[in-house]
């Protein structure tokens, strides 16, 4: 109970350490990246997408470890190639889109696997690595990063805001006015992709989508407006953050996991709360 009775020393001083403060300002980073992107994911009924972006990271980081060069571009470039194999695919095949990326998310996992499981590739080290993140061993370059993507997000979900919200919800509509809703999917990929990647070293490729997809959904069932959405989104992930990593440095637990759990268990919190006000809200019968 040292949160209550000694709550300087349980909130305040392990954000002391040079280690947390960057693990907390990479993980808000994170945050504000993936919830920008998120809420569309959501909207659109993205998530088994954005889980297959989270994934489709870690053959080109193994293809850049074995290669010798950077693991961040041979994760942004792995992630394009499946934002470009499911654009083709979807253009050429009368499948469902699910279809589709279901099979490129085995295959890129798989191919993953098989090249670290290579005599080339057993130097690359333990996929937990790549699946888990690294919270806690973050440097400046990364925060850099993280930064950079951060805006870019945010510049992109606002100039490209009208396209986005009438393609989301009236497709038709917004190829009557002229917004381009093929290219606007197209450039939501793309940004959710380039996010997800800034993001993996961070928290990991496989949690990244749970900040991608819990905020964003528990967001969806407080509020109404796309916008109010975006800020409960980031205040929800961000407050994940906070507990989790506080969590994981009292109780010596997976910082990572523990924060993507903080953040399942907000959505959880915001079922409950949405069902809780449907049975306020309905008129009594008799």
């Amino acid at each position: 109970m040292t949160w209550l009775t000694d709550p300087m020393a349980w909130w305040v001083d392990p954000f002391r350490d040079a280690f947390m403060m960057r693990a907390l300002v990479a993980s808000l980073l994170a945050v504000v990246a993936t919830s920008m992107v998120g809420i569309w994911v959501v909207l659109r009924g993205m998530t088994f997408l954005g889980d297959a972006l989270a994934h489709a990271v870690l053959p080109g980081i193994a293809v850049a470890y074995v290669g010798g060069f950077s693991p961040t571009l041979g994760a942004l470039v792995a992630a394009l190639i499946m934002v470009g194999l499911i654009n083709t695919v979807r253009s050429h095949s009368p499948l469902p889109e699910d279809t589709t990326i279901g099979v490129l998310f085995v295959g890129f996992l798989a191919f993953a696997v098989v090249l670290m499981s290579t005599e080339s590739g057993a130097y690359v080290g333990d996929l937990n690595r790549f699946l888990f993140g690294s919270v806690l061993g973050v440097d400046n370059r990364d925060l850099i990063r993280e930064a950079v993507v951060a805006f870019i997000a945010i510049a992109a979900v606002i100039v490209g805001y009208r396209a986005l919200l009438v393609s989301t919800f009236d497709p038709t509509q917004a190829q009557l006015l002229g917004l381009r809703p093929k290219l606007t999917h197209g450039i939501l990929l793309v940004i959710v992709a380039v996010s997800v990647v800034a993001s993996f070293e961070a928290v990991g490729s496989m949690l990244v989508f749970g900040f991608l997809t819990a905020p964003p959904a528990a967001a969806a069932l407080l509020v109404k407006r796309v916008p109010v959405m975006m800020f409960v989104a980031v205040v929800i992930g961000s407050l994940s953050v906070v507990v989790g990593l506080l969590i994981s440095f009292h109780a010596h637990t997976a910082p990572s996991a523990t924060m993507a759990l903080c953040a399942v268990i907000a959505f959880v919190i915001a079922i409950v709360v949405r069902a809780a006000g449907s049975t306020i809200r309905r008129p009594a019968t008799v």
